[in-house]
């Protein structure tokens, strides 16, 4: 498989991200069936900043922290953003990241 047509899969799933939910890198691989490739997932979200229908501050790792921030312009947009869609950010890790979590789902092809 090719990366951009990795990558328009990941897409896909990111657009389906709920306002006021995230989802994680390894979350999304899994979905795709390919719960390996996580660090594929980021390097897509990295990529999509210029896709507006792209919801990439909604995806952060396992732990909920903000590990992708610096691909955002300015210091704490993507943190901002999640706060404009009530989710609490404190030092770069989600508040009640449990709470907040989406999971996609597993689709088999």
């Amino acid at each position: 498989m090719s990366n951009d047509n990795f990558f328009e899969r990941v897409y896909a799933i990111a657009r389906q991200i709920p306002y006021g939910k995230v989802t994680s890198y390894g979350a999304i691989a899994k979905a795709l069936g390919t719960a390996r490739s996580a660090r594929m997932v980021g390097w897509a979200m990295n990529a999509s900043h210029n896709l507006e229908d792209v919801p990439a501050h909604r995806v952060v790792n396992r732990k909920g922290l903000l590990t992708g921030k610096l691909h955002f312009d300015g210091t704490n947009l993507m943190q901002q953003l999640l706060e404009n869609e009530g989710i609490e950010v404190v030092d770069n890790q989600i508040v009640d990241f449990e709470k907040h979590f989406w999971q996609p789902e597993v689709r088999i092809e």
